[in-house]
């Protein structure tokens, strides 16, 4: 087991380095995007595309130098059966281009996800998403940012919404009519609901800008954990549907189903 201090200075010390990979790796998705890209499908049906390779190949050798003590998991090479045990350990986890679907059809909302993990729960965390210019981030363990393409940074923080005036926020991909996710939003005072196809949802929770993502049906840790960390430190929360908070490492990286949330 690998035994790292986690502390603010070293939360710190890591943000302007992961900043800087996330943003090498946008670049060279956004470069895809111009020059085109196969798409081809995984043993879970997701499709998988240059970009996202591209993306990995980047991120995990970075990773590797910035703090070589410390594992990485990452959706391509775990997907390729590549994945360190890291049960109990501080590890990295890496999403190279979450919102895969998002991208294959055009969109924009897709986002590097870069977290880390330590004693089972999301200790930093950082989602870039290059083609709107926005990253969010954990300057702190209990501090959490936003950079628009400007590239002010602000500090951000969820919202204890008013009565009956939930923003509801759910995936472009997921959620059939009737289904688990269409009975809930019929469930509460919803007064708007924004569709998005990536981790960036997380960041509008943790901004203020949406109060609510139900999310029924499979995702896996490297989808959550960058997120999971920026809204725990703006005030929010990732739970099971039994109330408990979202844990990692986890048998095969996979989460169950869960509800995430601004300030309730």
């Amino acid at each position: 087991m690998n035994e790292i201090r986690i502390t603010d200075s070293f939360i710190q010390g890591l943000c302007a380095p992961i900043r800087d990979i996330a943003d090498r790796a946008g670049l060279a998705i956004l470069d895809i995007v111009e020059r085109g890209f196969d798409v081809t499908t995984k043993e879970d049906r997701s499709p998988v595309t240059d970009a996202d390779h591209a993306a990995e190949a980047i991120i995990l050798p970075a990773l590797a130098k910035l703090t070589p003590d410390i594992p990485v998991v990452s959706e391509e090479a775990a997907a390729q059966g590549d994945a360190p045990s890291v049960q109990g350990d501080t590890f990295w986890l890496v999403d190279p281009l979450d919102g895969t679907r998002e991208f294959v059809q055009g969109g924009i909302d897709y986002a590097v996800c870069i977290g880390l993990i330590a004693g089972g729960k999301p200790v930093f965390g950082l989602i870039h998403g290059p083609a709107k210019g926005i990253t969010y981030w954990t300057s702190t363990i209990n501090t959490p940012v936003r950079a628009g393409a400007d590239g002010i940074i602000t500090p951000i923080a969820a919202r204890k919404p008013p009565d009956d005036e939930l923003i509801a926020i759910t995936s472009r991909f997921h959620g059939k009519a009737g289904g688990r996710q269409a009975t809930f939003l019929e469930s509460i005072p919803m007064t708007e609901r924004i569709l998005m196809g990536s981790a960036l949802k997380f960041g509008r929770l943790a901004e203020g800008s949406a109060d609510v993502y139900p999310r029924f049906g499979p995702t896996s840790e490297w989808d959550t954990c960058a997120g999971d960390a920026i809204l725990r430190a703006a005030g929010g929360s990732i739970k099971t549907l039994d109330g408990k908070d979202l844990t990692y490492g986890k048998p095969k990286f996979l989460n169950p189903d869960f509800m995430a949330r601004g300030i309730s």
